[in-house]
């Protein structure tokens, strides 16, 4: 359990009603418009509510197929401790979906049909960029699911303060960053020659992903809506730019993590 930001401060005269919500005013410190609300405020919005949906059913769409992938990647593994640190990841991806699908179902939204719109693309996604090994399959891991995760945490700053510390919790890393970059490292470090293969094939995943999140937010209108701002508080055209050119910013950095040209 994780201690509070605010657990060394006195408890003062006031009563619990009154530190919740100084709690919930400090949280939303900084945010404004559909940021600075609840969800029982900001779905009052049919749009608003429309979109959470979307992203939530995505979301948990792509938790659902990440904790396959890793299960089916363990199959590579060159050691059965190697196996055992996917299998853990795996488990861990699959209760992220848990939370989602249950979020889901609170807000009364039924989760097998708010995940079934974004499956296809997120299939093929798959398909096309399945691992011909170990080591690909740790690139796609932590490049592939890094910049969904970042596309998300760019979505999150706007989103109502419950919704968003739900995003915020699923996203925590599983602790595949750390061991794809030690592995990867360490199999360049023994054969130079795979750098080369390792780059074209993490280029080819930065296309990839982008192609499909692209494709997934044009098909859905009230996402695609709220990102280029026709929901209070969203993306306007420009800030869709700003954002895809950090995305790329922090892909660029973590192929350096990997010691990959990007």
């Amino acid at each position: 359990m994780e201690t509070p930001d605010n657990a060394a401060e006195p408890t003062g005269p006031t009563g619990p009603a009154e530190s919740t919500e100084s709690t919930e005013s400090t949280e939303n410190a900084g945010h404004t418009g559909i940021a600075a609300q609840d969800w029982a405020t900001a779905s009052a919005e049919p749009q608003y509510r429309a979109a959470v949906v979307d992203l939530l059913g995505a979301l948990a769409y792509g938790e659902l197929a990440a904790f396959e992938r890793l299960a089916e990647d363990a199959k590579l593994a060159p050691t059965l401790g190697d196996k055992a640190e996917l299998a853990k990841m795996a488990s861990a991806e699959f209760h992220h979906f848990e939370r989602l699908r249950d979020r889901l179902s609170a807000i009364d939204a039924e989760p097998t049909g708010a995940m079934e719109p974004f499956a296809q693309a997120l299939d093929d996604f798959h398909r096309q960029t399945a691992p011909s090994d170990w080591l690909e399959g740790l690139v796609k891991a932590y490049v592939g699911d890094s910049i969904a995760s970042d596309f998300y945490r760019e979505v999150a700053a706007r989103l109502d303060s419950d919704t968003r510390a739900l995003v915020l919790a699923v996203l925590d890393d599983t602790g595949h960053g750390n061991f794809a970059v030690e592995k990867v490292r360490a199999a360049i470090e023994a054969d130079p020659r795979v750098g080369g293969r390792l780059a074209l094939w993490a280029r080819r995943l930065m296309g990839e992903a982008l192609s499909q999140a692209q494709r997934v937010v044009a098909e859905r209108d009230a996402l695609s809506t709220m990102l280029v701002g026709g929901v209070a508080d969203g993306f306007d055209l420009a800030a869709v730019g700003e954002m895809f050119t950090r995305i790329t910013k922090a892909h660029t950095q973590r192929m350096a993590a990997l010691g990959l040209a990007a």
